[in-house]
């Protein structure tokens, strides 16, 4: 029945996001002088992705009738704020000859604007025909010197674009700053500024379909590629060597005590059990907190399955590169769809472990996750409405996900959690369990919660240490990242690595005479998102430029949610697969 339910909500799933994916065959088509739409979108510093400005927070030359695009909940939440630019680029008209945009002159405060802009490496990021363009704002002259006082600040005033055209569509279009014209803005006095352009045409053989494809090559480049492979290689080497060890665990250690215990009654009866052996009557005992541990386990499997099917999605060619804000869109859908799988796991599986408060169990189930996501959202949000960022949401598009929340996420959970309450089923345990819990004995301590997280951790984040790398520098960078295909394979070793490694320590447990598993198997499963966490600050210390409060804030905010996300959701991989491993091995002995 399980199996059904996951069906049917992928299947909406799918239904739902196909409207995400519009044809252009009836769009982009222009007529030699039509206007095509130029979008100015956003400016901010080069290298912190989430501090954006709208473009008109600075000084540029402003059209006559300042007008907004109506954006989408996707274009929203990625930041962009699309209004016309001033720039006039219409189909086929070449502007040889430069063309002014404006004159004005900038006040003292404008020119401590631009220059403050300069210092930050500022680019601008536009959009012609929904094709991206980005350019900086300006350079600085350091002329030899070292001091930072004797630097000259200059912005760029003159741009020529460069649009290539096949037929009656635009295929491409290029944007290159004048470094030779620009406009000194090392002293804080007013300047007088002439804004210009130039405009070129030129024909191409691309065809429209693959007007796209240069913007994936970025990041399917062979040598890339060859990372990527080398990647996958290593984690097969991984799990080979893992599977190896519970290989050879099987054949010389359970393989032995079971066929004994099988074919020698007598003598196992007479013989005092020892190890995971003595533990048939405590190591089905239901674990303290049930209700917490079922919550944790239903979220976590919602969380697979937004993965899933992002990952699903993204192979099938749904998220294109710079198609705005469809990633997002289709995050939010899915996620509150995927709410039924997790009201279905968490109440099914507290029925069996015979919980009685299943209300207090679904409410818990929808909050575990996100509502540490929502506070976090509200403080980040606060950060970027005080730096007048785009990234702050609109209170709009606030309510739009609150009632997307209240109408679609919440029903979606009270549907699934109806559902698993009224397929009530046993727990299916080979052993009886006694009355009186057995004691655990002293352990070492190596044999610990920290020290065993620890070491399970460390094989399933090899795994994915390379593609982090990628990954971090496409959400948290400029980089695009396109190939889902890869990204796929190496997410379900991940779970491959994550369901050995925590089936190996929990055999290293119950050999201790440890039955106390249940959390302990969640815990080591998820421990790879404490890596995730650890790996962030890597990054951002190491391995990028971000800097200032703001980008702070978002970068550990943000990765902190998702790192608590990617420890749920192996967290239940770790302790379906242990709780499946103790089944079969319990299941293969005759105990009284």
């Amino acid at each position: 029945m399980e199996k059904h339910v996951v069906i049917l909500i992928f299947t909406t799933v799918i239904m739902s996001l196909g409207c995400l994916v519009q044809s252009d065959a009836s769009t982009h088509q222009y007529k030699s002088g039509e206007k095509v739409p130029l979008y100015a979108n956003k400016v901010g510093p080069f290298f912190n992705p989430s501090e954006t400005y709208s473009y008109y927070d600075l000084p540029f030359c402003r059209p006559d009738n300042l007008e907004k695009k109506k954006e989408s909940l996707g274009e929203v939440l990625n930041g962009d704020r699309l209004t016309f630019a001033p720039y006039k680029l219409e189909f086929l008209a070449d502007k040889k000859d430069a063309k002014v945009v404006c004159k004005k002159r900038l006040t003292k405060e404008e020119v401590a604007q631009f220059r403050t802009a300069v210092t930050l490496d500022y680019y601008i990021q536009m959009y012609y025909d929904d094709l991206p363009i980005w350019a900086f704002i300006g350079k600085i002259d350091k002329e030899g010197s070292y001091d930072p006082n004797e630097f000259k600040y200059h912005i760029y005033t003159m741009f020529h674009f460069e649009i290539f055209y096949h037929k009656d569509r635009v295929i491409e279009i290029n944007l290159r700053a004048d470094p030779y014209v620009t406009a000194n803005v090392t002293i804080d006095e007013e300047v007088d500024v002439e804004f210009l352009y130039t405009v070129v045409w030129k024909a191409t053989n691309t065809p429209f379909e693959k007007r796209m494809d240069k913007y994936k090559m970025s990041s399917s480049l062979p040598h890339h590629l060859e990372i990527h492979w080398f990647s996958i290689m290593n984690s097969c080497v991984t799990i080979f060597i893992v599977m190896s060890c519970l290989g050879t665990i099987y054949m010389r250690v359970l393989r032995r005590d079971i066929y004994k215990l099988a074919q020698d009654e007598e003598f196992s009866d007479n013989q005092e059990e020892t190890g995971w052996k003595s533990l048939h009557g405590d190591v089905f005992r239901y674990p303290k907190c049930n209700y917490l541990l079922s919550s944790a386990l239903g979220c976590g499997t919602q969380l697979l399955a937004v993965v899933v099917a992002i990952l699903s999605l993204g192979v099938l060619g749904v998220f294109q590169p710079y198609d705005r804000g469809v990633l997002h869109t289709g995050l939010i859908i899915i996620y509150a769809i995927t709410s039924a799988i997790a009201g279905f796991s968490a109440v099914s599986f507290y029925h069996q472990l015979e919980g009685s408060n299943w209300l207090r169990t679904l409410l818990l189930t929808g909050g575990i996750f996100s509502c540490p996501l929502f506070l976090t959202f509200l403080f980040l949000n606060t950060v970027a409405i005080k730096y007048g960022s785009t990234a702050a949401l609109p209170l709009g598009t606030i309510v739009v996900i609150l009632l997307l929340w209240v109408l679609l996420a919440l029903p979606s959970l009270l549907l699934g959690a109806l559902s698993g309450k009224r397929i009530r089923s046993e727990f299916q345990a080979p052993c009886h369990t006694t009355k009186c819990p057995r004691e655990v004995p002293p352990q070492r301590w190596y044999r610990s919660i920290i020290m065993q997280m620890a070491l399970a951790g460390i094989l399933p984040f090899a795994v994915i240490y390379i593609e982090l790398y990628y990954i971090f520098a496409s959400v948290w960078g400029h980089r695009i990242y396109t190939i889902y295909g890869i990204l796929f394979v190496v997410f379900i070793l991940l779970l491959i690595t994550t369901a050995l490694v925590s089936v190996a320590m929990t055999y290293f447990q119950l050999a201790a005479e440890d039955h106390e598993w249940w959390w302990r198997s969640f815990l080591c499963g998820g421990s790879t998102g404490l890596y995730l966490f650890g790996y962030s600050f890597y990054y951002y210390f190491l391995r990028s430029d971000m800097s200032g409060f703001m980008q702070t804030s978002f970068f550990f905010g943000y990765m902190a949610c998702v790192s608590y996300g990617v420890f749920l959701m192996l967290g239940t991989v770790g302790f379906r697969s242990c709780l499946l491993f103790v089944r079969l091995l319990y299941g293969s002995i005759k105990c009284e």
